[in-house]
């Protein structure tokens, strides 16, 4: 369910991106303003003895930065033990949705997650942080990997025996965003059925339920070509020189907000949240999303997180340096909701 609100509240994200939001090939932000307050730094007594374990899930596509995340948190707070899951962003959700597992912290690749399978019933509040831009994943062991480039992909991935795959769309949002690209590709390079010819040219195979099991499958020679976030692509050819991307143009890679109007002419139906139903997913500028979800048990430790992970000097900085881009400022919606000691967030 939309809030009332919601259409307000996306247009002040769309002034955030003008404002200078990441576009493709200038994928880092240098000055986020996230950093609270000085007086909200300093954290009282009872958080500097902070102790216990903390409950994170999170987008797969989040699992580099996080991880560091993760390290540096408890290095801060000794007694303190990150518990982290990732995962494709609907089926981390649907874990708190459906079977009510106690978390803490849920990070989402996309902020529509939350709003549609969370709120209201178990999240009051959505901050949105950060973006990415959709590309197309290969190793230099792909077919006709010295040939593919942002104009003729479309035409490689469909030639015999090329093997290229994406994540399962009812479980990560990298999935449902991959056949988005598919039909707004249809339209930019005006190939009629371009979308139903990748339909069918897919393999059941190479649909995954976490779209970085498709980045082993590109390794092994599995799979020639995988469709992936920039930032995923740019951190694993950190640790694999062999891998390689092809850069999508802004009308179809899901980065630009100067094309939402374009992007917004495509779309898919999703499972919804009670069997049997569906939900349609518009596309627009990719935004990840995080909230406390009700069924947190430890609401002191995920406060602590949260102003870590928004720190520019702390978790931001993680992000940015993993290739994860952010947003120039948090925007949350409901906002009034943020328990007090994120106050400093609703500006």
């Amino acid at each position: 369910m939309k809030r009332k609100w919601w259409y307000l509240s996306f247009l002040m994200v769309l002034m955030i991106f003008m404002a200078g939001c990441v576009a493709q090939n200038d994928a880092v932000q240098e000055d986020v303003d996230t950093t609270p307050p000085s007086d909200e730094i300093v954290l009282d007594e009872a958080v500097v003895d902070l102790a216990g374990e903390l409950i994170v899930y999170h987008a797969g596509s989040l699992a580099v930065p996080f991880e560091k995340i993760e390290m540096a948190f408890e290095t801060m707070y000794p007694e303190v033990d990150v518990i982290r899951t990732s995962g494709g962003s609907r089926d981390i959700t649907r874990k708190v949705s459906e079977f009510e597992d106690a978390v803490d912290v849920l990070a989402s690749a996309d902020y529509n997650v939350i709003e549609t399978m969370l709120v209201p019933e178990y999240a009051s509040w959505d901050a949105l942080f950060a973006n990415n831009s959709m590309v197309i994943m290969y190793s230099k062991d792909s077919k006709y990997a010295d040939e593919i480039d942002s104009d003729n992909w479309y035409e490689i991935l469909l030639r015999d025996g090329v093997n290229f795959g994406y994540s399962a769309p009812n479980a990560d949002p990298c999935g449902y965003r991959s056949l988005l690209v598919w039909q707004l590709a249809e339209k930019h390079y005006d190939v009629e059925g371009l979308n139903a010819q990748l339909e069918k040219a897919t393999q059941e195979k190479n649909i995954r339920p976490k779209s970085v099991e498709l980045i082993a499958m590109l390794e092994t020679g599995a799979l020639d070509y995988a469709f992936e976030y920039e930032s995923v692509a740019m951190q694993h050819i950190m640790m694999n020189p062999e891998m390689n991307y092809v850069a999508l143009p802004n009308e179809i890679n899901l980065s630009a907000v100067e094309f939402r109007d374009f992007y917004a002419q495509a779309s898919v139906e999703l499972n919804g949240s009670e069997p049997g139903t569906t939900v349609t997913t518009i596309a627009e500028p990719i935004v990840y999303g995080l909230t406390m979800p009700a069924t947190g048990k430890n609401s002191l430790l995920a406060e602590a997180f949260i102003k870590f992970l928004f720190d520019n000097e702390g978790g931001m900085e993680i992000l940015l340096e993993a290739g994860q881009p952010v947003l120039d400022q948090v925007l949350v919606l409901g906002g009034e909701n943020l328990p007090e000691g994120l106050k400093y967030l609703n500006k």
